[in-house]
């Protein structure tokens, strides 16, 4: 899958996200979902899990880069 492909896609954190943390989140992608790393997309803000997140950036082959939803 290509980078762009993944930008766009929902995911939900399964492992907080934040500053000097490596996060986790799931994602729906390729007919199953799959867990990658992930960061906040804008380095600064923490995301705890069960947060319903946005990739805005993907790095291969397990990282993504992610900002919350529906102002969670």
């Amino acid at each position: 899958m290509d980078d762009a492909s993944m930008v766009g896609l929902m995911g939900r954190v399964t492992g907080t996200v934040g500053p000097g943390l490596v996060g986790e989140v799931i994602v729906r992608v390729r007919g199953g979902a799959e867990h990658f790393l992930a960061y906040p997309a804008d380095g600064k803000c923490r995301i705890e899990r069960g947060t319903v997140v946005m990739v805005v950036e993907h790095l291969p082959p397990r990282t993504v880069y992610v900002e919350a939803m529906y102002g969670s």
